[in-house]
């Protein structure tokens, strides 16, 4: 299974990063999270801190992209195999820098490839 980190994490029942937390713990996959606030969804903390995290396969972005120009640096270090862009989180910009450090930038929605068993 793929260990994900889902950026822009929530622990609101009504948002998208909080349904994908869910199926991705359901389907067996390691999740860590950041968010603008702490609280936890299915066992999985949120937490508000950059954590060096390890091992980390894919990060899925729930961020609008003016705010993910803070989270470019941190992502790169965490050299994911591919950063999932999300309806709504598309970022040109961040493309070419994932895929100048060998990471490859997918626009996809995460609930639809799991929901079709392509994640």
């Amino acid at each position: 299974m793929k260990k994900t980190l889902v950026l822009g994490a929530s622990s609101k029942l009504s948002r998208y990063s909080n349904f994908a937390i869910n199926r991705l713990v359901a389907k067996g996959h390691t999740v860590v999270a950041i968010g603008l606030s702490e609280g936890e969804v299915s066992g999985v903390r949120i937490t508000t801190e950059m954590e060096p995290f390890s091992n980390i396969d894919t990060v899925t972005l729930y961020l609008g992209y003016k705010h993910q120009h803070h989270y470019y640096e941190y992502v790169i270090s965490l050299q994911p195999k591919r950063v999932i862009f999300n309806p709504g989180t598309e970022n040109p910009e961040f493309y070419d820098l994932l895929l100048e450090n060998n990471i490859q930038a997918e626009v996809a929605c995460t609930l639809v490839l799991l929901g079709t068993d392509q994640y």
